[in-house]
């Protein structure tokens, strides 16, 4: 994952955590949807750049959204934006060895 701030950074993974796929019941960050996270400290602002495990995500609105929820309630000064991307398309190999075991594969 990209980001311009490791300290803050940190505090978003954290919170990002507590996102999960409906569906799949895993959190955004061990299923690899998050590609890149921008802090800009002048205009108050986080641009996240993600990803759902596929273009037709039946909870694609509700994740981005729980995204949002969650990076204005650790950075409640800060306006979230939410850039989805298909490139590169997600894959089983962006799981991180965490989420694989909570997955068993």
């Amino acid at each position: 994952m990209k980001t311009n701030d490791e300290e803050k950074c940190t505090k978003a993974i954290l919170a990002l955590y507590e996102v999960y796929d409906p569906e799949i019941g895993l959190n955004v960050v061990d299923l690899g949807l998050i590609y890149q996270i921008a802090f800009d400290d002048k205009s108050k602002h986080i641009e996240i750049t993600m990803t759902l495990t596929s273009q037709f995500c039946p909870m694609g609105e509700s994740i981005t959204d729980d995204v949002i929820q969650a990076l204005s309630n650790e950075f409640p000064d800060y306006q979230v934006e939410v850039n989805l991307t298909f490139d590169p398309a997600w894959s089983s190999d962006l799981i991180s060895p965490e989420g694989k075991k909570f997955l068993n594969s």
